[in-house]
């Protein structure tokens, strides 16, 4: 509510008040006062935290919310890790909902006394928009629906599953990997260029499939990091699959919907760390 609609309202009760005096005995005063002051903090909440309504009426979990969680969260809260909340599932982010806009917004506009996240200046950080800030606090606010997941794009052509893959890369991906898929120097690897991607394809999809967990080698550098098992559908891996081995330099493969369901049904790849030259040439106990 505007200043000037509150004053309007407020000086007429100052200005009877005035000239009523045995009426400011009664217990008017400390109603009126209470009235005002509500008035005046529902003004301060309205200015400071109103959702752009217009923008996205009712936003939810699966059509709005899940998407952002996978860009900016899934790699501390995803299936995998055993101290956090998983926020990829919706039963998981709707008990936390409440926690989760105080992290995301309240103590990004430093009102609220913990950390906020994801941490400040990270990859995930600095892809989250306030737009997308925004977007979690109205969906918590307005009872943290879980609505419909989006059609999954059919492509027809080759072309046009690098198109629709290039929008999931960009809002999924690109927080780690970066828009140019170079990857963060001795944090996420490069999908530039990338002679682990681009050596086995099948090994590619089921790690979108599974996630991975430990250390890979990837242009001769090691990388030691988490990356989750995304709830992604069979058409949405084959799309940005295809979008990231025709784009940065990589072989212009293709994948297909079939090609991932196949691999679906196929048990995840067991890591095995490669034992060192000492350990490989000690002779066994029993030879």
């Amino acid at each position: 509510m505007k200043p000037l609609l509150i004053n309007q309202i407020i000086a007429p009760m100052k200005t009877f008040l005035a000239l009523n005096p045995f009426r400011r005995s009664l217990r008017i005063w400390p109603t009126i006062l209470a009235a005002g002051g509500c008035l005046l903090a529902g003004s301060t909440v309205m200015a400071e935290d109103a959702p752009t309504a217009a923008a996205n009426p009712r936003p939810t979990y699966l059509g709005d919310i899940q998407p952002i969680f996978m860009g900016s969260c899934s790699r501390c809260h995803n299936q995998e890790t055993r101290f956090v909340y998983n926020w990829l599932d919706y039963k998981t982010a709707y008990a936390d909902r409440w926690e989760i806009r105080r992290r995301l917004w309240d103590s990004y506009k430093g009102r609220y006394y913990k950390e906020p996240m994801p941490i400040v200046n990270s990859p995930e950080s600095l892809a989250l928009t306030d737009a997308d800030r925004e977007m979690i606090k109205t969906w918590v606010d307005q009872g943290g629906a879980r609505g419909e997941p989006p059609a999954p794009g059919a492509a027809k052509s080759k072309a046009e599953r690098i198109k629709l893959g290039q929008r999931l890369f960009t809002s999924i991906c690109a927080a780690c990997h970066q828009p140019t898929g170079r990857g963060v120097p001795n944090v996420f690897p490069p999908l530039a260029g990338s002679d682990f991607l681009n050596a086995d394809k099948a090994r590619a999809v089921k790690l979108v499939i599974y996630g991975r967990q430990g250390e890979v080698v990837v242009n001769g550098t090691k990388f030691n990091n988490n990356m989750p098992a995304f709830p992604l559908g069979d058409q949405d891996i084959a799309n940005v699959l295809t979008y990231v081995y025709n784009s940065f330099g990589n072989a212009g493969l293709e994948v297909t919907p079939d090609e991932v369901k196949a691999l679906r049904a196929q048990p995840r790849d067991t890591v095995t760390p490669t034992p060192s030259p000492a350990k490989a040439a000690a002779p066994s106990a029993f030879e």
